[in-house]
């Protein structure tokens, strides 16, 4: 059974995931909108991804004889910019989620709560991976400047990115 605290905190965490999820769904749209397809798709997945992030805490509460309590998601911004600052506010993003899982972590240790620590270490893990993953896309659009072929390129790329349903046994 996990202590009230930590029951808290995750149910927060997962309102962050569902949160995130929508956020990209929004930057999808953006990039639809704008013709880079392969951008769309890359955030699209990210999407997601990030409901999987959710539904993993989710049933570790559940798993815990913890209660989930849902709160209401709020709705993400619509106005974005060019595909480098787009990936700039996701990578901003991606560190406001890393501190929140890392309060997270700290919590786990304060209430000795070891098991959530072991569980929490995998978001620990995958937000490593995350921000390294946007910061790949930021640093190809700063060197590509301007230059539409490079950017055509890119999407192409980003374009081949496929879904692959996250757990936490993977």
């Amino acid at each position: 059974m996990i202590s009230e605290k930590i029951q808290n905190i995750l149910n927060e965490q997962i309102n962050k995931e569902f949160y995130s999820a929508y956020l990209y769904l929004a930057m999808s749209a953006h990039f639809d909108e704008i013709g880079l397809k392969g951008f769309s798709n890359w955030t699209r997945v990210q999407a997601r991804e990030e409901v999987d992030h959710g539904m993993i805490l989710f049933d570790y509460i559940i798993e815990r004889q913890g209660k989930v309590s849902l709160k209401q998601i709020e709705t993400p911004e619509t106005n974005f910019g060019s595909a480098l600052e787009v990936f700039e506010k996701i990578y901003e993003h991606e560190k406001y989620v890393t501190d929140s899982i890392n309060c997270v972590a700290n919590m786990t240790d304060e209430e000795c709560d070891l098991a959530t620590r072991f569980f929490i270490n995998w978001y620990i893990s995958e937000q490593v991976e995350e921000e390294a993953n946007v910061d790949d896309v930021i640093k190809k659009l700063k060197m590509f400047g301007d230059e539409k072929a490079a950017l055509y390129h890119l999407d192409k790329e980003l374009g081949k990115r496929e879904y692959k349903q996250h757990s936490y046994n993977s």
